[in-house]
């Protein structure tokens, strides 16, 4: 079925649920108004109704393919992806410094919420460089502004986050990858990653990778962890390209769902890195770059769940079978049967609740870095921070939930690849898993949200 992005819903819940008329009013974003918000959403729609919707079945299908140590995108995604960055939708809210927009955060998940549910699997790639933009303005140094930031913001580069090892998912205090100093101010990584999404791919000339390590005389544990930046290719005294540097993907992962997104296990080799911010503090520098994922990660799960939607309400307007109780006629279609207008209704209503709690936690960010009083920049950012794990946690599952149910009014159609329903589900259900389980979640909720500064950011 054709795939329409809900740009009028977009627009009504930033505009009458999150309140982004509070973030124009702080006068931090000049160039924002009504009419420049319709305008990217339309834009942004219409490039993913036109370009990668009609890729998602096709990735799916063929998927990423890994041969002699690098990867290949699935057919369509590599040039679809350099439309993306030629419309400069990497840049939306980032400093114009670097060549971004400046526009509102709230207004950009918005936009990528078009992205994810035309082509999940596409939108993982920019959802990490966005994610890399975050932790590099916050703590890299100038000269590594300078030298990254440009060309992540303009997507002729793309950003992986690096953290997982075979024997260190959740608990990265165990994670083993070392940083040898070189001598010269760099480093040499070395050991073995796996999950790193979009960690290699042909899409793009360069990929930056943000790597947890240690450093030989680090402290046993998370406190022991440090934050470094390695690139696909070295960089010249000019800033051009040079030599490949000594990390490669060594396969790439067959999965459940997501299949045009790779999955890669990576191999660094005496890779040269250099550090990002202090040594030992990479934990907290990379939850810069986590939580923006985990906010983007709720999106998707709206964007998942509003594709299912679409998907589930086609089609039930179409099937005809058994009799109305509305109307009384026969063979009528399976929208009139009250459990699938039931199943179709609660699926609306979940979407629209999740939609609104992650433009609500956008625009929590955008006040907590531009309202006008450090008071009002602190209240704003203990609501960005309480709203965080439930945008994350809530919506995922509810994308899982509502795909699901997108496979039941499908009925055995559903459970066949033939209608596409089946891959709502796939593609969903790695959402809950991504960037801390849905369980962290919740314990980061109660065990420290819900109780800092005494209480006050969940009782206002």
């Amino acid at each position: 079925m054709t795939f329409r992005a809900p740009v009028r819903d977009l627009a009504f819940a930033l505009e009458a649920i999150a309140g982004i008329d509070d973030v124009a009013a702080t006068g931090a974003f000049p160039d924002y108004d009504a009419d420049l918000m319709s305008a990217v959403l339309d834009a942004a729609g219409q490039f993913s109704e036109q370009v990668l919707a009609p890729l998602n079945r096709v990735g799916d299908q063929k998927g990423s393919v890994y041969a002699e140590g690098s990867v290949t995108a699935a057919p369509g995604f590599a040039d679809a992806y350099r439309q993306f960055a030629a419309g400069g939708w990497t840049g939306l809210s980032a400093d114009p410094a670097h060549g971004g927009q400046g526009l509102p955060k709230a207004l950009e998940l918005a936009a990528f919420e078009t992205v994810h549910a035309a082509n999940m699997a596409f939108g993982l790639c920019p959802m990490l460089s966005l994610a890399a933009i975050e932790a590099l303005q916050e703590h890299g140094t100038d000269a590594q502004k300078d030298t990254w930031l440009s060309k992540l913001v303009s997507g002729e580069w793309t950003g992986a986050m690096v953290l997982t090892e075979p024997q260190a998912g959740t608990d990265l205090g165990s994670l083993t990858a070392t940083a040898t100093p070189n001598g010269d101010g760099t480093y040499a990584l070395n050991g073995q990653k796996i999950f790193i999404t979009w960690g290699d791919h042909d899409a793009t000339d360069n990929i930056v990778h943000l790597v947890l390590a240690r450093l030989p005389d680090a402290p046993a544990g998370p406190k022991g962890i440090s934050l470094f930046l390695a690139s696909k290719y070295l960089l010249k005294d000019d800033g051009s390209l040079g030599e490949r540097n000594a990390f490669r993907p060594v396969g790439v992962e067959h999965k459940l769902g997501i299949h045009a997104s790779p999955t890669c296990v990576m191999s660094y080799e005496g890779a040269t890195a250099e550090l990002v911010g202090e040594p030992n503090q990479g934990l907290s520098h990379m939850f810069t770059m986590m939580n923006a994922a985990r906010l983007a990660v709720g999106v998707e799960g709206v964007g998942i769940a509003e594709r299912a939607y679409q998907a589930a309400l086609a089609y039930a307007l179409d099937r005809r079978q058994g009799r109305s109780v509305w109307t009384g006629e026969h063979n009528a279609p399976i929208f009139d049967h009250p459990d699938v207008r039931r199943m179709l209704s609660v699926m609306k209503a979940r979407i629209e609740a999740a939609r609104g709690i992650c433009l609500s936690t956008g625009v929590a960010a955008d006040l907590a870095r531009h309202a006008e009083t450090e008071e009002d920049r602190r209240k704003w950012k203990a609501r960005e921070d309480l709203f965080t794990p439930i945008a994350k946690a809530w919506s995922t599952d509810m994308g899982v939930e509502v795909a699901s149910m997108g496979v039941q009014v499908h009925g055995g159609m559903g459970f066949i690849e033939e209608t596409g329903a089946a891959q709502h589900y796939r593609d969903a259900r790695i959402a809950p898993i991504y960037e801390g389980t849905n369980g962290v979640q919740a314990m980061d909720l109660v065990g420290r949200k819900l109780s800092m500064d005494g209480g006050e950011a969940a009782r206002a």
